[in-house]
């Protein structure tokens, strides 16, 4: 077993993992330098380069596990709702979901004939790979905001107005998108994906009762249509300090914690025997290295040594940022992270 999925299950292991999430690509040079012209969306197709993009940061940073280079829009993109992700801006819609003929355009994925691509580099990584592959999708909420908003958004205006003007309508949208995510899951599973990270990377954009209400019980269905395979479920978000808890709940394995709350405090949060994964501040990583070493060690010791700790990121890698520095944080966590026992 790796130390990567004993984290995710609690399990006892002598040292903490560590991957960063957007590790692929992003501020390697080598990825700039086959990443080629385009939208990203055209280079996950090319599953010999997406696959080549996955192995890049494994071999740069020797992290413990890799994350498919993919996005979490691929699935609406393969089924034709006309979305594709701008340089610079993010996914971005051409016709924006408004009205219930909308949820016509969102038809069942069928991930040999949509998406075999994403199938086809996994099994290529799977046979290459010499740390677990983490399969993902986006969480329902999340995939929903870029739908309606047509583009990233700052107050989810848009979403939330249809979310509470038009309850039957949202939840219909919520299943559709749901069954979606459940269906690339399970295809990059089987494929030979090892564990995977639901994003909802939006949520935090919501109250705790909203977000029970309108957006947990999608997530809920998602997890539980998935844990038949036995693989680690990472549920993932950006300032949902007040919702780690409903995370676990809607049936992760692993909850992700960004910067904005400490380790120690986020396991007071979660039921026992749940993991934790992160979460350093990515901007720290801007500042000279006795800065970042001293915040690296400052997660390792909140989190004192408990077995359900995957190191990572409080949030992505930033293209910006210098590999040099994130090599060195891999080091740093190999060398001081050490497992304890957990405690009976």
């Amino acid at each position: 077993m790796s130390d990567f999925l004993s984290a995710c299950r609690s399990e006892p292991h002598d040292r903490v993992p560590v991957w960063f999430m957007r590790q692929a690509g992003r501020s390697l040079p080598e990825y700039r330098a086959i990443r080629g012209p385009g939208s990203i969306l055209d280079a996950i197709k090319n599953p010999d380069l997406a696959a080549e993009i996955t192995l890049q940061p494994v071999r740069r940073y020797g992290v413990d596990a890799a994350i498919v280079y993919s996005d979490i829009v691929v699935p609406v993109h393969a089924i034709g709702f006309g979305v594709d992700v701008a340089p610079g801006t993010g996914p971005v819609v051409d016709v924006p979901f408004s009205c219930a003929a909308d949820l016509q355009r969102l038809r069942p994925l069928e991930p040999e004939l949509d998406t075999p691509y994403v199938i086809e580099t996994i099994r290529t990584l799977v046979r290459e790979l010499s740390v677990p592959l983490i399969g993902f999708a986006g969480a329902p909420f999340t995939v929903a905001s870029y739908l309606i908003e047509g583009r990233p958004s700052r107050t989810y205006g848009k979403t939330k107005a249809l979310m509470h003007s038009e309850p039957a309508l949202w939840f219909a949208l919520m299943d559709r998108l749901a069954d979606i995510a459940i269906a690339s899951l399970r295809s990059q599973i089987e494929a030979g994906a090892q564990a995977i990270q639901l994003f909802d990377s939006w949520a935090g954009a919501l109250h705790r009762t909203d977000y029970r209400t309108y957006v947990m019980p999608a997530s809920a269905k998602v997890f539980a249509a998935i844990a038949d395979l036995g693989v680690p479920r990472i549920h993932f978000g950006v300032d949902t300090g007040e919702l780690l808890d409903s995370f676990a709940e809607a049936g992760a394995d692993v909850v992700g914690v960004d910067w904005r709350v400490h380790l120690d405090d986020a396991r007071q949060r979660v039921p026992a025997g749940i993991a934790l994964q992160g979460n350093l501040d990515p901007a720290i990583c801007y500042a000279p290295w006795t800065a970042v070493e001293a915040e690296v060690r400052n997660v390792l010791a909140r989190n004192d040594g408990h077995p359900g700790h995957v190191f990572n990121l409080g949030h992505g890698v930033q293209p910006e940022m210098d590999p040099a520095i994130l090599e060195r944080v891999v080091e740093l966590v190999h060398r001081e992270g050490r497992v304890r026992p957990l405690e009976d």
